[in-house]
């Protein structure tokens, strides 16, 4: 079945006269998830919590597209991990602001990020493409940061973790390697302790930190965990679609 707010599923007799209020673009990576998951995970994570969520704000009546994922991201510090794609921030501004022009002259002036990868920091170039194209409202969002994780899974991490584990367990169970064959995600922190404790930060250089590439324990993950988070990622990042698309440009402050 077609869904009218997938633009890569649509069509034109849809589009033609249709007037879309917000545009998202899911943005992810290609790179190792320790062993057992594969390297699209944030791009299937992205794009399973964006097409989810633009369904629940598409019945609301809101207007919104999914625009196709990007597959990759910035992986410098995993340069020597192998097949790890890397896009350089320079090279993302490049694309985005390519996009924009085409929604900016079209007459779409809302545009959301959704990121599923830790290593792309959108602030900066959100802040220059703001200057170049003053009509749009450009913003990103980063799901893992929306809620407090230790509310649904007890192991930490930040890459093929728990979080991750259980979500992909969920999404796509049939990409996700048999338990035996997880690694631990154990991983190593900066000698220098003030770049543990926030607000000093240097690239870690992955091959150092881990020998599976995951920095987080996946042991407790399960299936359960992952339909529980996902669906209220979606309940959040939906809503987050509808207040987007009915929101007055000229009044967006209280």
């Amino acid at each position: 079945m077609i869904r009218p707010y997938i633009l890569s599923e649509t069509n034109w007799k849809h589009l033609k006269d249709e007037n879309v209020e917000l545009a998202i673009l899911p943005w992810g990576a290609t790179e190792a998830h320790n062993y057992h998951l594969p390297y699209a995970t944030d791009n299937y994570q992205a794009e399973a919590i964006v097409e989810e969520s633009a369904r629940i704000s598409w019945e609301r009546g809101d207007k919104v597209v999914v625009l196709p994922t990007i597959p990759y991201g910035v992986n410098t510090g995993q340069k020597d991990i192998y097949l790890d794609m890397n896009l350089n921030p320079s090279t993302q501004l490049a694309i985005l602001k390519d996009l924009i022009t085409v929604l900016n002259s079209q007459g779409i002036y809302k545009l959301l990020i959704f990121n599923g990868h830790g290593g792309n920091n959108f602030k900066p170039l959100v802040r220059e493409l703001g200057l170049l194209f003053p009509k749009m409202f450009i913003s990103f969002c980063f799901f893992p940061q929306m809620f407090d994780k230790s509310m649904y899974f007890q192991e930490e991490g930040d890459h093929a973790d728990e979080m991750e584990t259980s979500l992909m367990l969920y999404i796509r169970p049939d990409l996700v390697l048999p338990k035996s064959e997880w690694g631990k995600g154990r991983f190593k922190k900066f000698k220098i302790k003030a770049f543990s404790e926030g607000g000093v930060w240097a690239e870690r250089q992955w091959s150092k930190i881990s020998e599976d590439t995951g920095t987080g324990n996946p042991e407790y993950a399960n299936t359960e965990k992952g339909e529980r988070f996902f669906k209220d990622v979606c309940s959040k990042v939906g809503q987050l679609f509808s207040d987007i698309c009915n929101a007055d440009l000229n009044d967006l402050y209280e």
